[in-house]
């Protein structure tokens, strides 16, 4: 704030620098346990939920198995699920030193505050939200569920208070209603919930390797075209060399006219550290084949340590479940609070 910036009220300055400090801001994000992570969600979410411990003295992060039943889930595997996120989250570099890690539906207010801003929000507001529009449509008709996870995910979010939430751009919607049902209820019930802002990714979206018109995707069908945390180092080298390129053997980042080569050229650049420039210098003289080669040693350079790491963790189940308990305790006694004061305000007590 500059002198000509601070608010003449005591108590406007006060809140300036309550929203301000990154002492007493906090973070939450969450991810479904649909399977091990792939290499885009960890250069589009997960690299960046690490750093965000050491820039963020309160950081959540949560498995949202609630949202991830919005899909037919077994039961048996969604369990075996959940610990396998667990532990690709902790070989990533997530650290519940640093961080509350847990399991959403140990949390029992997430869904009690997800009914109650159900009720504050309309049916033409959800409608709209592009995810919506997208599934629904695939599946010719979803289900309420379906409908409604987006006023999950602001419960999510107001339930801790989040004054930061780190989202790609196609989440920016959904993020919008939880600022919308933050101000509907401070507006209705007096000032409880801060408005939460977006962290935007600044890491390149990863597209297929089959496909570079779409990103990259765990529900791809075709199978060479996600690299996963757990994929071997033979398995990298093999799906890299069957990615899509072009009939131009020179290494160049056009994303519009050579996107399967850009596509190569961004994932090298984001799992290197190096600029596009930089990797475009490494990779002069060289054609799309012995490039995919370059490519690939960088990949398993940096996957194959979080790919050890995973398999240890699967390997002692008992050290994930005492994380997750752990969490989850830290979880409901920031939650219970907020419920408590929720609860009151509505008139339930």
């Amino acid at each position: 704030l500059t002198l000509r910036d601070t608010p003449k009220c005591e108590t406007c300055f006060r809140f300036i620098v309550l929203i301000t400090d990154p002492s007493l801001m906090r973070v939450f994000s969450g991810i479904q346990p649909t399977g091990v992570p792939h290499l885009g969600n960890y250069l589009g979410a997960l690299e960046s939920w690490v750093s965000l411990q050491n820039e963020y003295s309160s950081v959540l992060y949560s498995i949202v198995d609630l949202h991830s039943i919005t899909q037919p889930q077994d039961p048996q595997l969604l369990r075996e699920s959940i610990l396998d996120m667990a532990a690709s989250l902790l070989a990533c570099g997530i650290d519940p030193a640093r961080s509350i890690l847990f399991q959403q539906s140990v949390v029992s207010e997430h869904a009690e505050l997800c009914w109650i801003l159900g009720c504050l929000t309309s049916m033409p507001r959800l409608r709209h939200l592009p995810q919506w529009k997208m599934k629904s449509k695939q599946k010719n008709e979803g289900s309420v569920g379906l409908y409604t996870y987006p006023v999950l995910q602001a419960a999510d979010i107001l339930l801790y208070k989040a004054t930061h939430v780190p989202v790609g751009e196609d989440q920016v919607q959904h993020l919008e209603l939880a600022q919308d049902l933050a101000r509907i209820f401070n507006n209705k019930y007096g000032e409880l919930f801060p408005e939460p802002r977006a962290l935007l990714s600044s890491t390149r979206k990863v597209k297929s390797l089959r496909d570079p018109s779409c990103k990259m995707s765990k529900s791809d069908p075709q199978k060479f075209a996600t690299i996963f945390l757990t994929d071997t180092p033979e398995d990298i080298v093999f799906k890299i060399r069957r990615a899509v390129t072009d009939f131009t053997s020179e290494v160049t980042f056009d994303p519009e006219g050579r996107p399967g080569v850009s596509n190569l050229v961004s994932l090298h650049a984001a799992v290197s550290g190096l600029t596009v420039e930089d990797v475009l210098i490494q990779a002069r003289g060289l054609d799309t084949g012995k490039y995919k080669s370059l490519v690939s040693e960088a990949v398993v350079q940096r996957l194959q340590p979080i790919r050890l790491e995973i398999q240890r963790l699967r390997a002692d189940r008992g050290h994930l479940l005492s994380v997750l308990a752990e969490g989850g305790a830290k979880a409901r006694s920031l939650a219970a609070p907020v419920m408590t004061e929720v609860r009151k305000r509505v008139g339930f007590s």
